[in-house]
């Protein structure tokens, strides 16, 4: 059995979001597979095509500006800005959590990580959470979603 086989699996919000306060340099991806992603270590601009230097992700690290607010709406947000990935990408696209260096920025100014450890997964009951958690609050959120026919 492969270690990303035997990779832990998030089942809340609030136990994510814990793991993720006490550990730095945590990212989430959405892709088909942290196995597949660590073979290729690069993303691909979908624009133009440019092979990149290390794997688009999402930092998770709550930052400082963001005070004494809920850990739990801040991780929300974080999940919620990329749960359309399976929708426009590949159905197959899951949320795992990787543990890494950040290389350069992307086209859309997100890291690009390089120096992978897979840390686990994220359930799919998570992102329905964090899509609760983030519909609830009083502002606009919209998930990265850049598709026009989206």
């Amino acid at each position: 059995m492969s270690t990303v086989a035997r990779l832990p699996t998030f089942t809340s919000l609030d136990e994510l979001t814990r793991f993720v306060t006490r550990r730095r340099f945590l990212y989430v991806r959405g892709s088909r597979c942290p196995e597949r992603d660590l073979t290729a270590v690069s993303s691909t601009d979908d624009l133009t095509g440019i092979r990149l230097p290390g794997l688009s992700a999402s930092p998770l690290g709550i930052e400082d500006w963001w005070g004494e607010r809920s850990a739990d709406v801040w991780g929300a947000r974080r999940l919620y800005d990329y749960c359309h990935l399976p929708r426009v990408k590949d159905a197959r696209t899951r949320p795992w959590i990787l543990h890494g260096s950040e290389a350069a920025r992307g086209p859309d100014n997100e890291p690009l990580v390089r120096d992978v450890e897979p840390v686990g997964w994220i359930a799919d009951c998570v992102i329905a959470e964090a899509c609760r958690i983030v519909t609830a609050q009083p502002g606009r959120w919209g998930p990265l979603d850049r598709d026009p026919a989206g």
